[in-house]
């Protein structure tokens, strides 16, 4: 099972709005047969690449281990329990449940109920629910799974006094940006952003996905000269605005090429439209006021933060997160799964953010 998932992780990227999935097949001596992981969205799932990889002249038993609950309906592609049933596989090991409403349960009934196949369902449940924690928040609740992302001085500042912050964090903590944005649905920043840096919010060199630029732009004053606006007609591009942003301006932007959505409930409003969109990870790059509003609503599931050896100091310098913030410092780790390691001079730390009432595999 601990290699299925090693294999599902292949998918990230590439399966989104599908959730990613490993498979393993093996003797009844657990010699390994065969494996697959499902590689992109459209084609074969895990268990039907592994099927697929088993050797012409194998006839015996197998064992199938499968990080997520087979499929028992059509959908883009065939059953997963027809393709399980044709063969000779044995006895099914699960990792998790399906979490999505329709399905949760068919696939492992429909094996039961299958005469010859023993199944089970748990085995590495935990790790197996953390693989599909995206898939299953925009499933249950039509939102997507938010990261929040930052890089910060040794002091903890995002700029100098004067706002100058290019750059903070070494080549290598920027290259591994690329890399995430590579494969999120949507990147998100404040107008405040684009007004400070002119970003272009691509990821280079290009990743799995082209990632939806989304600004937050209340009175939607981003300026029609910025990279973002300039290049929307290539590069998908999302403006939220307010209910009082003018008509003029909301124009310009719409003929620029940029798609307006006006906001209703703040970033309610704003998760619950890229849910819409079929956006299962968005990536939150800041500034520390989108930052901070995020974490006042408790809506960051993940975060990214490189810290650089630099001090920069000063009062009016920017930290990352603003916001109303916390009245006392937490009792316990905000993160789980923390991941802490080095990179080209800077300490990369990374972690699931862990919310009242939340569980480490949520």
């Amino acid at each position: 099972m601990r290699r299925a998932i090693e294999l599902a992780y292949r998918g990230q990227g590439m399966v989104e709005p599908n959730p990613m999935v490993g498979a393993v097949l093996v003797d009844d001596d657990l010699r390994m047969i065969s494996e697959g992981w499902h590689r992109r969205i459209g084609s074969e799932h895990a268990e039907v690449n592994a099927i697929n990889g088993i050797p012409g002249h194998y006839k015996g038993s197998l064992t199938l281990f499968v990080t997520l609950e087979p499929c028992n309906h059509t959908g883009r592609t065939p059953p997963c329990t027809q393709a399980i049933r044709n063969t000779t596989i044995k006895r099914v090991v699960i990792g998790c449940a399906d979490p999505a409403p329709h399905t949760d349960g068919p696939g492992i009934e429909e094996l039961r109920n299958t005469r010859g196949i023993e199944v089970e369902v748990g085995l590495l449940e935990s790790e197996a629910r953390k693989l599909v924690a995206p898939f299953r928040k925009v499933v249950t609740t039509g939102v997507p799974w938010v990261i929040a992302k930052w890089a910060m001085t040794l002091d903890g500042k995002i700029a100098s006094r004067l706002g100058h912050s290019q750059w903070i964090s070494s080549p290598e903590s920027r290259a591994i940006v690329h890399e995430i944005r590579g494969r999120m649905d949507a990147v998100i920043v404040g107008r405040g952003t684009v007004v400070a840096d002119d970003p272009s919010l691509t990821a280079r060199p290009p990743g799995a996905r082209v990632p939806l630029r989304v600004v937050l732009d209340r009175q939607a004053r981003t300026a029609i000269d910025s990279k973002l606006i300039q290049t929307a007609r290539e590069v998908p591009t999302l403006i939220f605005v307010g209910t009082d942003a003018t008509q003029k301006r909301v124009g310009a932007m719409s003929d620029a090429g940029v798609q307006v959505h006006r906001m209703t409930d703040g970033l309610t409003s704003v998760l619950a439209e890229l849910g819409r969109r079929e956006c299962t990870n968005v990536l939150v790059e800041g500034g520390s006021e989108v930052l901070g509003a995020f974490f006042d609503e408790e809506l960051v599931d993940e975060a990214h933060v490189f810290i650089a050896t630099k001090i920069v100091g000063g009062s009016d310098a920017a930290t990352p997160v603003a916001g109303r913030g916390l009245e006392r410092i937490p009792s316990l780790s905000t993160l789980s799964d923390v991941d802490s390691r080095g990179v080209g001079g800077d300490t990369y730390i990374s972690g699931r953010v862990l919310r009242t009432g939340a569980t480490d595999d949520s």
